[in-house]
């Protein structure tokens, strides 16, 4: 492919705050990518939707993140729930909603939909978590039929979102997982490339070393100050 100065690939992720039974939660909402037609197949989804929420989860000192996601497309369908723990919606036997995944998608659906664009007139069906005639509230260019959508390798995904979304209506499905340990593993381990896991486990060492060893090291110094940390005076 020629040298090009012009961006060939755009993922929009965006945190949502709010609280949960009076806790902080923060949501990392899995935006809208966009890939220049001329880099596809090229193996760019693992680095704009993976390894974001990686260095994420990294950062936030190995905490679970909670993951959401609303598409129509089978493929990122998939992708959500083959790389996040705790996925719902999925076609997976003894796939669960629990009533934290509820109670998270309400909070969304009342307050932050326009994240992501769906329209005020937009229903919500909570027992199959579908948003229903999604395409009215600033992504109206972004409405899909089933044949336009990219599908999924499995075809379990494909028929999931064939048999459960009205693409004439222009439904999506709003789907919550978790970046933890174990999405961690299966990230690494079936997602990225062999040829770029030493740069990623490096890349992952210096920031837990900042975010974990770092604060340890300058705790234990008694001697200087580092941010809000005082050293202790035996007057």
């Amino acid at each position: 492919m020629k040298k090009t100065n012009k961006p060939i690939a755009f993922n929009a992720l965006a945190l949502i705050d709010f609280e949960l039974g009076e806790k902080p939660i923060t949501v990392l909402h899995l935006g809208l990518v966009m890939i220049d037609p001329e880099a596809r197949s090229q193996g760019l989804s693992w680095i704009l939707y993976g390894l974001t929420c990686v260095f994420l989860f990294l950062r936030n000192q190995l905490r679970p993140i909670w993951v959401s996601n609303v598409t129509q497309v089978p493929a990122v369908v998939g992708m959500v729930g083959d790389t996040f723990s705790e996925t719902y919606p999925k076609p997976d036997s003894g796939n669960r909603r629990t009533l934290t995944h509820l109670l998270i998608a309400r909070q969304i659906m009342a307050d932050h939909r326009h994240v992501f664009g769906v329209g005020d007139d937009a229903e919500f069906d909570e027992d199959r978590f579908i948003i229903q005639n999604a395409y009215t509230g600033g992504s109206d260019n972004l409405k899909k039929t089933f044949a336009q959508a990219t599908k999924h390798r499995s075809d379990k995904y494909n028929n999931f979102c064939k048999e459960e979304l009205n693409y004439k209506r222009g439904d999506d499905v709003i789907q919550l997982g978790k970046i933890d340990l174990n999405a961690t593993r299966r990230f690494l381990t079936n997602d990225v490339p062999r040829g770029s896991l030493l740069g990623l486990t490096v890349a992952g060492l210096w920031i837990l070393l900042n975010r974990l060893a770092l604060p340890i090291l300058y705790w234990s110094d008694n001697k200087r100050e580092w941010n809000s940390l005082r050293p202790y005076k035996n007057d």
